[in-house]
Formats: C-alpha cells, sequence, structure tokens
C-alpha cells in the first residue's frame, strides 16, 4: 500500500487564493446589498417601523380587561338608595355613565347603535321594596356580543352588590345588611347569553379578510402594469385616470362580494353563527367598505414602485387596522390615543356594522354613525387615489 502524497506548498496557494478572492465576493455582495436596501426606502422602513409598530401597539395599546365602558342608566327612583347603588357600580371603574335612557326604547337603541356597552336598570319601586325587605331585583343589560368586553365588568357589578348599599343601610335598616346584599343584581346578557367567542370572531373574520385581500389586489394592479410595461397601452388610449381606475376597481367588488357570501354561508353551516338583521343591510354596508379597502389599495400602488414595495405598504396599514379595530382585542381596553387611530380606520366601523347586523339586527338608522364614517373615508381614500394616479401618470 502506497503512502498518500503530500503536495508542495506551491501547489497549495492556488486554492488559498481562490478562497480569498470567493471571501472577497462574497463580502462586496454583503456591501452591495445593504447599498440596495438603503436605496429601497419601503422595505428600509418596514424593517425599522413593523418591530417599533408591534412594540407600541402589544406594549401600551392591547389590554383584555377594559375599563370605562359606555353606560346608559335606565331609572325612575331617584331617592339615595338608587344613587348608591348607581355610585358603586361607576367606582369599580368599568362603567362609565354617558347617557341616561328615557324608556326601554331608547335604552335598546343605545345598544343597537354601539353607543352603549351596558344599560343599568332600577325599577321604579326599588328603594320601596328593599326597605320592605323584599330583596328587589336591579337589572344589568350587557351587550355580549364581545364577551371579552363584558366579562369582567359583569364580574365586578356582581363582586360589589354586597358593599353597595353599606352606607345607605344604617340605624333602623342596618339589620338588612347582616347578612347577603339586600337585593338582586341580574345580569341580561344580549346577542350571545353563552358567551360564545366564535359569535364575535366569525363575523370579524368578514372584515379581516376583506381587508387583506382587497388591499392585496389593487396594491399590486398599477405597479404590475408598469413592471411588464403594458402601463404605456393604457395611456395611449383614450381614458381617463378615475375610468382606469374605477375600472381596476370594479371586478375586485365582485370578488369581495364573493368572499363575503362564502364566509356567510361557512359560518351558518359550520359555527351556527345567524344573520338576525337584513340581509340588504349587511350587503350594501359590507360593499361600502369592499370599496374603501380597494381605493387604499390603489393609492399604495401608484405609491409603490414594484410589487414587493406594494405588498409592504398592505401589511403596513393592515396590522394596525387588525389591532386597532376591536378585531383581536377590546376597542375599549386601548388608551384614548389609541382609539382615535382606530376610529380613523375603516375596518373599525365595519367590525361594529357587521357584527350589529349579525347578532343584533340592528338597521341603517342604527349603524348611521358607522356607516357615514365609512363612506366619508371612500370618498377620502378615492380622491387621493384619483390625484396620485394623476402625478403617477406625470
Amino acid at each position: 500500500m502506497s503512502a498518500p502524497q503530500v503536495l508542495p506548498s506551491d501547489a497549495r496557494r492556488p486554492a488559498r487564493g481562490a478562497l480569498a478572492q470567493s471571501f472577497r465576493r462574497c463580502v462586496a455582495m454583503f456591501v452591495k446589498e445593504f447599498i440596495q436596501l438603503r436605496r429601497d426606502r419601503p422595505t428600509f422602513a418596514m424593517i425599522v417601523g413593523i418591530p417599533l409598530m408591534q412594540l407600541l401597539l402589544f406594549g401600551f395599546a392591547i389590554n383584555t380587561d377594559p375599563k370605562h365602558l359606555p353606560t346608559a342608566v335606565l331609572t325612575s327612583d331617584d331617592s339615595p338608595i338608587a344613587r348608591a347603588l348607581i355610585g358603586a357600580l361607576r367606582a369599580t371603574d368599568y362603567f362609565d355613565i354617558k347617557y341616561v335612557a328615557r324608556g326601554e326604547a331608547d335604552a335598546d337603541e343605545l345598544i343597537l347603535s354601539n353607543k352603549a356597552q351596558f344599560v343599568i336598570q332600577i325599577p321604579p319601586d326599588f328603594s320601596r321594596r328593599l326597605v320592605r325587605g323584599e330583596k328587589p331585583a336591579a337589572l344589568l343589560i350587557a351587550d355580549a356580543s364581545d364577551p371579552v368586553a363584558t366579562s369582567g365588568a359583569v364580574a365586578a357589578a356582581l363582586g360589589a352588590a354586597n358593599q353597595a348599599l353599606d352606607r345607605e343601610l344604617i340605624g333602623p335598616l342596618a339589620s338588612l345588611s347582616q347578612n347577603a346584599a339586600p337585593y338582586e343584581m341580574r345580569v341580561h346578557r344580549r346577542y350571545n347569553p353563552a358567551g360564545e367567542t366564535r359569535r364575535n370572531i366569525v363575523p370579524g373574520l368578514i372584515g379581516t379578510i376583506l381587508t387583506m385581500t382587497m388591499l392585496m389586489y389593487t396594491a399590486m394592479s398599477v405597479t404590475r402594469e408598469i413592471e411588464r410595461g403594458t402601463m404605456e397601452a393604457l395611456l395611449a388610449m383614450p381614458i381617463l385616470p378615475v375610468e382606469i381606475m374605477l375600472g381596476k376597481i370594479a371586478p375586485y367588488v365582485v370578488v369581495g362580494a364573493v368572499q363575503m357570501a362564502t364566509i356567510l354561508i361557512f359560518a351558518a353551516l359550520l359555527f351556527q353563527v345567524p344573520v338576525v338583521g337584513s340581509l340588504f343591510t349587511l350587503t350594501t354596508l359590507t360593499l361600502l367598505f369592499i370599496v374603501a379597502n380597494l381605493s387604499v389599495g390603489y393609492t399604495f400602488s401608484t405609491v409603490a414602485e414594484n410589487q414587493l414595495q406594494a405588498m409592504q405598504l398592505t401589511f403596513f396599514f393592515f396590522l394596525p387596522s387588525m389591532l386597532l379595530s376591536g378585531f383581536l382585542f377590546p376597542f375599549y381596553g386601548m388608551p384614548k390615543w389609541a382609539q382615535y387611530v382606530g376610529e380613523a380606520l375603516p375596518l373599525t366601523h365595519y367590525l361594529r356594522i357587521v357584527r350589529s347586523v349579525m347578532l343584533k339586527g340592528s338597521t341603517f338608522g342604527d349603524l348611521a354613525v358607522d356607516a357615514g364614517a365609512l363612506a366619508a373615508f371612500t370618498l377620502i381614500a378615492m380622491s387621493v387615489a384619483v390625484m396620485r394616479f394623476r402625478q403617477t401618470l406625470d
């Protein structure tokens, strides 16, 4: 068996030289990629902006135990005992009493229009029956379409029942506070009495899916025309910018309608989530929401230089929409500044609309504020899209 041959040092030098050249080429590509990244401002903004956005949103804006929930009071009993009960519920910090309902119909309208999350109803003979030792009942009506948002407040209300009237039940009435609470706090969970999460999540999925897909489709529409070289053919045709925009948006309105119908069918068959309200109301306002998102996506397509940048801008808009709209976390659990940002997003208003129509049976009149906000956002977004497209043509 022959011994292994040892290469002379002169033979090993070319291999070392090739390795050094390969390393220098890798370093050159490394530097080139950073230079390209610095020139690609949208990508650089995404690298820096998304972690900061997630940190701020999750660190400051997300709260699964919301307080200061909008509450209405319906009572004909203006006695100190009734006022003490209302004050005890307010002291829990869960109930922010903003409305005084004139009757049951007025209270129902406040809940259907999403102005009030709770209604505290005290019967007119509450104090008189309590003094007699008849243990009357006060009613807490909760909009349980979002069980996460209401569960903490309901528990706080039940816990405050025992100590609510301690300062009032003194002297001759002291015997009423020796045992259990001298009244009963009844909780009426409307629209989702079992507290099923799917009744809240499944309707919200319509809004989140439409937001993601509509933005994505249209954000790449103009950039795809530019990359393929077909934009020049469009510009040579006798067609106005608004006509190009409407022609590109219209097919995706149909796509969005098909997506909505598909989700509704599976929601009813698989998850038993009904549509209590008018299907016409839901369809009309959904189409308005679709057009709003298509207009935003079209604006992104006029800003982006390529399809990758268009996708990055889409994600940059979709992330705060999902986190600040009330889809994943209770809207009223966020600080005021986050609520103001959320109010400027179309998904926030659409989530209220779709949940209200499907679970509560709300009408156009009940949802006038959110529908008006969607219409205003759509008008602004379409105007910006047309102006941006004119600048793109120039």
